[in-house]
């Protein structure tokens, strides 16, 4: 039995673009014989493949040095992730930064209303000391002038007709009855009992000296409220030493938060008017 023959690819026949048919065209009578005409083609292609070469190399080492940058500036970035991590920026604004801050700006606006309060508190009693001496030397003037006119009654001129000087004399308070009295103190003392602790100065054992003469202040303050028919001024409520005008203003203010006293400015001039308690 003969043995079986391998399966063989059937040879392709020389297509008419080939090699050695472009060697044997007449189209082409220059060609080279045989082999010679693949050595210019070769030497096209070895030049081309070197430039190839080239090219490939420098892309190498432009992907080599990208990956060299990116090595380093990721290691960077890791360094400054992990020192923003482990370093204490002193400087750095933090929560108790904000409460120091809030707080020194409280101080600063305490210290300036204090500041004002004080500024206002001198204006008042250079104003009190003023009226104090105008009012002095009122006193001075008036009693010179009854003087002068108690004078010139008693002495004989030739002038015909007696002196035409009239001299005002102070009006005296009328006095209280003691139900009118014991009426003031029941209604002074419902105001005091309506104001804050510290005008309460009732028990001597309880309250500094302090207390105790912010309450007579208070009352002086609140007696002269209720004598008055119409709305007064500061000043016409300071007796100097007793009641200074900054003790005055103190209670007209707890009065009017109050609402005991009235304060109107419609005529351009402060007036406090009393109302009385509720």
């Amino acid at each position: 039995m003969a043995p079986p023959t391998s399966q063989r690819t059937p040879l392709r026949r020389i297509s008419h673009g080939s090699l050695f048919a472009l060697s044997r065209s007449g189209a082409y009578p220059d060609a080279p014989h045989g082999l010679g005409f693949i050595e210019p083609a070769m030497s096209e292609f070895v030049d081309e493949a070197e430039s190839l070469q080239v090219n490939l190399e420098t892309m190498k080492n432009l992907s080599d040095s990208l990956a060299t940058f990116n090595e380093s500036f990721a290691s960077w970035l890791y360094v400054m992730q992990m020192n923003s991590l482990t370093t204490d920026w002193s400087q750095a604004p933090t929560n108790a930064s904000f409460v120091l801050a809030k707080e020194r700006a409280e101080r600063n606006a305490i210290a300036a209303l204090e500041a004002a309060k004080a500024a206002k508190a001198a204006q008042y009693a250079r104003e009190a000391e003023k009226a104090a001496a105008a009012a002095a030397d009122k006193t001075t003037m008036t009693a010179v002038s009854e003087m002068e006119t108690t004078f010139v009654g008693n002495t004989t001129t030739n002038v015909s007709g007696p002196s035409t000087k009239v001299v005002k004399k102070k009006v005296a308070k009328p006095k209280l009855t003691a139900r009118e009295k014991k009426e003031r103190s029941m209604e002074i003392e419902k105001v005091i009992l309506s104001l804050p602790l510290e005008f309460r100065g009732n028990d001597p054992t309880s309250y500094p000296p302090s207390v105790q003469n912010l309450r007579r202040n208070m009352e002086s303050v609140i007696e002269g409220m209720m004598d008055a028919k119409k709305g007064l001024k500061i000043l016409d409520l300071v007796k100097v030493p007793d009641l200074p005008q900054a003790r005055v203003n103190k209670c007209l203010i707890a009065l009017v938060n109050r609402k005991i006293v009235r304060k109107d400015n419609s005529t351009g001039t402060l007036l406090y008017h009393w109302q009385g308690a509720n």
